[in-house]
């Protein structure tokens, strides 16, 4: 493991170390010799901001005890960071992204900016410290559980609104179809969603918990993509269904709410374009539970059941006019299944290309939902995202 140094708390923050600029200059050649340009997505280009990491990934037979002593059966190091795990999804599956983020110039930030690079992610607009500490993470697989332990080490110094330029800040947007934000450095993100907002360009939030400063960036959402617990967390409902409800009353400019259950899938909340006069009114719990009892249990490929357009309702809440999805999980056998470390960045990164290329939700949701499962079949978060050539993604690409 490399060293990392904690030197001065004022640094001197510069765009670009000029010594990693040749190396950063462009998407890695080999990487997009992979991709064919056959039915790739008219609007590739899409700007991220937010979180990088270097991850050491240690397996193990079983959690350990306080005070054990045990050994790993095997080790990891790459990169990770939800939006660097996202938008390296993304890349893979035929998008060009760039990204906002910040690292020292030690070795780990080296490794990071080297290995997002090779995958084709444009990282020119990340601000490169001379002093501090590129971010890392320490994750412990359970083999047992399957399972994985997080203990996380910000970046110092943090990053702040005023090393990103207004210059900068209009380049990395010129020509972007999407910004995708995981609610962190969430004072930049702040100022990138108003100059995105400004431009109509589309925002999709990760609502992953309750952060400071997220609520203000999901005013800006177009799409928010939330962790199993957030719906209820943030809104305080008594049900998801009717906490994905309260969102789309609370958020005006949200046009759908994914919320992701692990293997359960995941529930959709569209809202429909249409005033929906006409349509029937129906409690959500109760949609929810007649679309589950459509589901095939037999089906260990990732499935979609939706509802027609409704006025969906819930006691206390409200009223709107929309539309309902499920979204099944691939059945990994737990012969196959290694590591869930990163699979809702993988399934965000599948969304922000479902999206860029148009798929409707009875499409996105199973292709997102196979990406995520791909990823689960090997150790890290990176590993086994699937390349946009790989067989099992050619049914929806």
């Amino acid at each position: 493991m490399a060293v990392l140094s904690f030197l001065s708390p004022f640094p001197n923050a510069v765009s670009l170390a000029s010594s990693l600029s040749c190396a950063r200059s462009s998407p890695s050649s080999n990487f997009r010799a992979q991709l064919s340009s056959e039915s790739l997505p008219e609007h590739r280009f899409v700007l991220g901001c937010g979180s990088v990491s270097v991850d050491f990934l240690a397996s193990v037979d079983s959690y350990p005890k306080p005070d054990d002593k045990i050994r790993s059966t095997s080790l990891k190091v790459q990169g990770g960071g939800n939006a660097g795990n996202a938008l390296t999804c993304a890349a893979r599956l035929g998008l060009n992204p760039r990204l906002i983020s910040k690292v020292a110039n030690d070795a780990q930030g080296k490794s990071i900016l080297e290995e997002l690079e090779s995958d084709g992610v444009d990282t020119s607009f990340f601000i490169v410290s001379e002093e501090g500490n590129s971010p890392f993470t320490y994750i412990i697989v359970d083999g047992e559980t399957k399972t994985r332990t997080c203990i996380h080490t910000p970046g110092y110094p943090p990053l702040i609104p005023e090393e990103l330029s207004q210059s900068q800040l209009l380049s990395a947007l010129d020509g972007v179809n999407m910004v995708y934000f995981d609610g962190r450095l969430y004072e930049t993100a702040l100022i990138v969603a108003k100059e995105a907002a400004r431009k109509n360009i589309p925002i999709l939030v990760d609502a992953e918990r309750k952060r400071e400063g997220l609520d203000e960036l999901l005013d800006f959402a177009s799409y928010a993509i939330c962790s199993a617990k957030f719906p209820q967390a943030w809104t305080e409902a008594p049900s998801v269904p009717s906490a994905l409800l309260s969102m789309l009353l609370k958020l005006p400019k949200l046009k759908f709410v994914i919320v992701t259950l692990g293997e359960d899938g995941c529930i959709m909340l569209e809202r429909s374009v249409h005033d929906g006069s006409d349509a029937e009114e129906i409690d959500v719990d109760s949609l929810l539970e007649s679309l589950k009892q459509r589901k095939d249990e037999s089906k260990t490929i990732p499935t979609c059941i939706s509802s027609e357009v409704a006025k969906l309702s819930a006691n206390g809440i409200g009223t709107v006019t929309g539309r309902l999805f499920i979204g099944t999980a691939e059945k990994v056998p737990p012969s196959e299944l290694v590591d869930t470390t990163g699979a809702g960045d993988a399934f965000i990164g599948a969304a922000v290309y479902a999206l860029c290329a148009g798929m409707p939700p009875e499409k996105m949701l199973p292709f997102a939902a196979q990406v995520a499962a791909s990823g689960c079949r090997a150790l890290g978060a990176r590993t086994g995202l699937p390349h946009r050539t790989d067989p099992r993604l050619a049914t929806f690409l």
